[in-house]
Parts: C-alpha cells; sequence; structure tokens
C-alpha cells in the first residue's frame, strides 16, 4: 500500500508520543535518514503555513510531533495545574557545569562549583534533565553524568551546540551587571 510520507510520518509521531531517532523512522518507512529529515520538514512547513496547532520537533538526532507554543495557554488550561517549582541557583549552576562538561563526574561538577552537589544532581536527575551515561574508567568507576533530550526541551534548543558561548556570556554579563541568576524552568520549556 502507498501512502503518503508526511501523513505517515505524522502518524508515526503522534502514535510513539515521544521522540524518535532518525535511525529508527528511516528503518519503519524504508527510506533513508535524509528523506525522512525532508519529510519531517515539509511536515512543519504545512503545520506552519496551515497555522496548525502542531509542530515537528528535532531534539539532536531524534524528532517529536508537538504542539505549537502558541496555544501553550490553552493547554495549560486544558491540564491540572502540577507547577513544579524553580530549580534553584545551585540546580541551575549544576546543570549548567553539567551541560558545557559532559559526560561529567560529581566529583568534576563538585570540583568546579567548590561546593558538595549532592542535592543539586540528585534533583536534576529527578527532574529528567540530567542521567547517568556509563562509568568512567578510574578508580572507583565514577558515573558520568549527560544532559537528556527534556533539558533540550526545557531550554529550546534542538542539540547542544545552540548552547550559548560562555565567553560571550561572561562579556556581556560584565557590560550589562547582569547574571543570569532569574532563569526559571517550567512545564512549558520556558
Amino acid at each position: 500500500m502507498n501512502f503518503d510520507a508526511c501523513s505517515l510520518l505524522e502518524s508515526l509521531l503522534f502514535a510513539a508520543g515521544d521522540s524518535v531517532p532518525i535511525s529508527q523512522l528511516a528503518e519503519i518507512l524504508e527510506c533513508s535518514e535524509e528523506e525522512v529529515t525532508q519529510t519531517a520538514k515539509t511536515l512543519d512547513a504545512y503545520y506552519e503555513k496551515e497555522e496548525r496547532g502542531l509542530k515537528v520537533l528535532l531534539l539532536e538526532d531524534s524528532y517529536q510531533l508537538c504542539t505549537a507554543e502558541t496555544f501553550y495557554p490553552y493547554i495549560q488550561k486544558l491540564k491540572e495545574p502540577r507547577r513544579r517549582p524553580n530549580l534553584s541557583p545551585a540546580a541551575l549552576e549544576t546543570l549548567a557545569v553539567v551541560a558545557y562538561h559532559q559526560p561529567v563526574t560529581r566529583s568534576s561538577i563538585e570540583f568546579i562549583r567548590g561546593v558538595n552537589s549532592d542535592g543539586p544532581v540528585n534533583k536534576l536527575i529527578e527532574r529528567g534533565l540530567i542521567e547517568e551515561h556509563g562509568r568512567l574508567d578510574a578508580p572507583g568507576r565514577p558515573i558520568l553524568y549527560v544532559t537528556t533530550q527534556e533539558f533540550l526541551r526545557s531550554f529550546g534548543l534542538s542539540s547542544l551546540s545552540g548552547l550559548p558561548d560562555p565567553e560571550s556570556m561572561r562579556i556581556n554579563e560584565e557590560e550589562t551587571g547582569n547574571s543570569t541568576g532569574d532563569i526559571e524552568i517550567t512545564e512549558d520549556g520556558g
């Protein structure tokens, strides 16, 4: 049976409910990864042109079907209010260390921060923003931590290459006198 590629991709992403690796989609659709990428771009362009309520989100090497940001306030009214508290400055600092130095061990995080990081690391794991990613081949075999797709989603990034350059942030902070201590992580990824 011959299906429209966009419709088929749309149904797969809808049924998955989470991100699906491009390689897996290519295998299912029996085409190349480049064709999957082109089909995803076509589908997303259609959603945007027709002002639909969905969009195709690229997360590193995976695609996910999600709602358009425009409709977030209405979706929140539908959902049960479950506001999670903002991340503490210690958790944000720990998250930045993991994001910029991953894979990284807890002792490396603590060395960079200069304080014990057990609480912030556990909170970030609980929130699904970081995860264990194997062990370092060193005495004691310490756990390595990396950021997750939830981290990318929360910060509106499609890959880690979208992270700001730390040096340019430092220069901007010195010029304006502002720090980034007011960052808020919410359910909508804001």
